[in-house]
């Protein structure tokens, strides 16, 4: 079914201009607390960052026999944290409560494509689950390679019980789309920073019966290319969201399509595209780096968002630059890899925990720290889920629940109380990385509250 918008060579992405992310500035409504770490890990063994809840076709998180199941990227603790890509594994976790998770094991026994395996989605349809991800290197390569594909693992059996979930084998995998060159960049083409073809997303629209796969890409811009006023430097930020359509809905054949949003000059890497949709309204979601930013923009480590009246755009950033959640000024880079979801009236966002107490401007001044440092500083865990209220083109930061808290249906969250004004050492450019981050005293609810 279509909807509504042709689907051929001739459609045009919607822009996320550098006009529009000139404005991007931290504020009241943008700025999540100061996360401190959790209590107990109970997860310490493994390093976990990119995180994704098993959903249906609709995007609606999916509960089998009374469990939620979530999967993430993980690497063993004993890994240094700044390599935990390199030797990337999904593993999945399942809660009764939403709060006390359990560690399944690994998805895949050493039989998926690449050499690593980063991030997806993952799909339970009738019975079926499918497991979507970003089939990275070369299989066959004796070197790290950084080759990505976009493949699922599927057969795979789910049983759950009063005990738990168990997820086994065996898998059939298949690699389901490969940059194109003409709407998707290749290796081959890509120029600067490295090129970005991963985080396959499942969906399918409930008012069109049109299913979707996004995934995060780059736009070829040629070397000729007079995009930028001609300027190289800002041609090598080339991000965007990526579509691919399934015309009968089996979410093993799939149909690539030009981008849904491009952001040449302004971004290289668009991570995680993601969307909600609510009253009436597709929510575009994407996580980005303060470094991704073309020359002349400054950006944040943050969730970014777009709205749009039907999936294919056109999108127009939310509040006006696009920002929708970042980090405090005095701890820049203690969360990332934002993932949006429906609860109740309210839109929550999980992520996982980065890096705290340091306010450096570039994450890769961690590597002049000492191991220990290092290891110290770095979260590897789920962090605290972020409450966001969403009203057409506006959203705001309305508090956060704890660590792992992702909420049963039905259950009720803690009241808003009334807000109070973000300190300004939060909000304010600058920051002390050895100093104590300033509290948060703005009245949003919390676990505690």
């Amino acid at each position: 079914m279509s909807d509504g918008r042709p689907l051929g060579v001739d459609t045009c992405p919607a822009t996320w201009s550098r006009a529009q992310a000139s404005d991007i500035e931290r504020a009241v409504d943008n700025v999540m607390p100061v996360i401190d770490p959790p209590e107990t890990d109970r997860m310490d063994h493994v390093h976990v960052w990119d995180t994704w809840l098993l959903r249906d076709r609709h995007g609606a998180v999916a509960t089998i026999d009374g469990w939620r199941v979530l999967f993430s990227l993980t690497a063993p603790a004993e890994q240094m944290p700044g390599k935990r890509h390199d030797v990337a594994e999904i593993r999945y976790f399942y809660s009764a409560d939403g709060q006390t998770w359990h560690d399944g094991g690994v998805v895949f026994d050493g039989d998926a494509y690449g050499q690593r395996q980063w991030a997806g989605s993952a799909l339970y349809d009738d019975g079926d689950l499918y497991v979507f991800y970003t089939a990275a290197g070369d299989d066959d390569a004796a070197e790290l390679t950084y080759t990505q594909r976009i493949a699922v693992g599927h057969g795979g059996t789910v049983t759950a019980s009063a005990d738990g979930v168990d997820i086994e084998g065996p898998w059939h995998q298949r690699i389901l789309l490969e940059p194109d060159g003409d709407w998707y960049e290749t290796e081959a083409q890509s120029r600067g920073m490295i090129y970005t073809f991963r985080d396959p997303w499942f969906f399918e629209d409930t008012e069109t019966g049109t299913t979707y796969l996004l995934f995060e890409a780059n736009t070829p811009v040629p070397p000729e290319s007079d995009a930028c006023g001609g300027d190289p430097a800002q041609q090598e930020f080339n991000g965007c969201v990526g579509v691919a359509v399934s015309p009968d809905g089996d979410p093993l054949e799939w149909e690539m399509r030009p981008p849904l949003l491009a952001s040449v000059c302004v971004n290289q890497e668009l991570e995680r595209p993601h969307v909600v949709y609510r009253d009436g309204r597709y929510y575009l979601f994407v996580s980005s780096h303060m470094h991704t930013f073309a020359p002349g923009l400054e950006g944040y480590d943050a969730l970014y968002g777009f709205v749009a009246e039907s999936l294919r755009g056109d999108y127009r950033p939310l509040n006006g630059s696009g920002l929708v959640v970042t980090n405090p000024t005095s701890a820049p880079f203690q969360a990332y890899s934002w993932m949006a979801f429906p609860h109740e009236d309210e839109v929550l966002v999980q992520s996982f925990f980065n890096y705290r107490d340091f306010a450096g401007d570039s994450l890769d001044e961690i590597a002049d720290l000492s191991v220990a440092e290092q290891r110290r500083r770095f979260g590897g865990t789920l962090g605290p889920t972020v409450r966001l209220g969403v009203a057409g083109d506006s959203t705001r930061v309305r508090g956060t629940l704890s660590h792992w808290h992702i909420p049963t249906p039905g259950e009720g969250l803690p009241a808003i109380s009334s807000d109070r004004p973000i300190p300004e050492a939060a909000v304010a450019d600058g920051g002390d990385s050895c100093g104590s981050p300033a509290p948060f005293g703005y009245g949003y609810a919390t676990d505690d509250s």
